[in-house]
């Protein structure tokens, strides 16, 4: 996740790229919505680096938006899909594990 967040921050010099988490890791999305608030920022995109639709994103991640949201009311929160909608991932992943299998191939 660190070197994506380098990636992106050399890909868009001047672009504030931040890191935050659902659960167990910090910081998390209301801390890092809260700190990015505090600094100033008005407009926000969360790019969420889920492979499935499982329940973080179909749950727990619009719930956690409208809490800050609601306690930013200045602030525009964006959200993209997640990242295992991609059809450039697929076909990037896809790829990766065809190169993987021939590799081994006598």
């Amino acid at each position: 996740m660190r070197r994506i967040q380098q990636r992106c921050r050399e890909g868009s010099p001047g672009t504030l790229v931040e890191l935050c988490f659902l659960e167990l890791m910090s910081p998390s999305l209301a801390e890092a919505v809260n700190a990015l608030a505090g600094r100033g920022l008005r407009r926000i995109t969360v790019v969420p680096l889920f492979l499935a639709q499982g329940g973080h994103l179909k749950r727990d991640l619009p719930g956690i938006i409208s809490e800050v949201q609601a306690a930013h009311r200045e602030l525009r929160i964006d959200v993209t899909s997640a990242i295992g909608d991609s059809a450039q991932l697929i076909e990037a992943i896809a790829d990766w594990a065809l190169a993987q299998h021939r590799a081994r191939q006598p």
